[in-house]
């Protein structure tokens, strides 16, 4: 058991990961730090936290772990920041949902003194905040753990082992081949539902009166924060970008096919994408 959790920046993961860690009892004490006051304040009256810091350097002294949920773009801010307040031998990780340049960037900025091992849970949606959090998100879901080569192998199992105690299916993965996975299973699916969400807007919006479930499934995270995701294709731009290329071979072959009558060319798409998607694991 962890005598003292630290969450920096608690939204719809961190808060989860409090709920959770309560939940399973895997910390003695779960310490929160929020940017905004009132969201302090907020967080003050939860059942599933022990203390509520006023400064991100204050929540990390005394911390045996710390979990940095902020967005990509601020992950490597905080972890510089607590980094001279951090006892020695802590274990820092984060939840974003990019990691090279960040567990590089972690482990200058923590080493020797303490650890930087990253994190990201294959979890959450749409939705946004630590109101949305719940104790069984992580239950059954992936949750890539990214050491680098000199990352200290006791603090990499440290995080392992963590992840596992909240219900989560942790898989070590180096943090470059981490980016490239989620550029196709993540990012990418995120694009897309914008991008056709953005052309349906052009449409009448009335005809989103008739949609059927269909629609509403392949654009639900069309609705994520925009400027959550900003940052996470800026990160993982290189990547995506590649993703993107091979997609669109992909969509013009269909498009060739269906302009050129090619009925068994479309089938044998239709077929090769229901065997993919029926070849998925159930989540519960």
């Amino acid at each position: 058991m962890l005598e003292n959790l630290v969450i920096l920046a608690p939204g719809l993961l961190g808060g989860s990961v409090a709920k959770s860690a309560r939940a399973h009892g895997v910390a003695r004490r779960v310490t929160l730090w929020a940017r905004r006051p009132e969201v302090r304040l907020a967080l003050r009256g939860q059942p599933w936290c022990d203390a509520v810091a006023d400064t991100p350097e204050a929540a990390a002294a005394g911390a045996s772990l710390v979990v940095v949920a902020a967005p990509v773009d601020k992950i490597v801010e905080l972890v510089r920041a607590i980094a001279p307040h951090l006892p020695a031998g802590a274990i820092v990780t984060d939840v974003g949902s990019v990691k090279g340049e960040i567990c590089r960037l972690g482990q200058a900025a923590l080493a020797p003194r303490a650890h930087f091992v990253g994190s990201h849970p294959m979890a959450g949606s749409e939705k946004t905040g630590w109101e949305h959090a719940g104790a069984e998100l992580f239950s059954k879901r992936a949750c890539f753990v990214t050491p680098l080569p000199e990352t200290d192998a006791a603090a990499a199992e440290t995080v392992v082992k963590f992840w596992r105690d909240l219900g989560a299916e942790p898989v070590t993965v180096a943090p470059d081949a981490h980016d490239e996975i989620v550029a196709h299973i993540s990012h990418l699916p995120q694009v897309l539902a914008s991008a056709l969400g953005a052309f349906l807007a052009q449409k009448n919006p009335a005809w989103r009166n008739f949609a059927g479930g269909g629609l509403r499934d392949t654009t639900r995270i069309a609705a994520s924060d925009p400027q959550i995701w900003r940052a996470i294709l800026e990160q993982n731009r290189d990547e995506l970008l590649r993703a993107l290329r091979q997609f669109q071979d992909e969509l013009q072959a269909i498009q060739a096919a269906l302009a050129n009558r090619d009925w068994l060319e479309v089938t044998a798409r239709l077929e090769r994408a229901k065997v993919w998607r029926d070849g998925f694991r159930p989540l519960v």
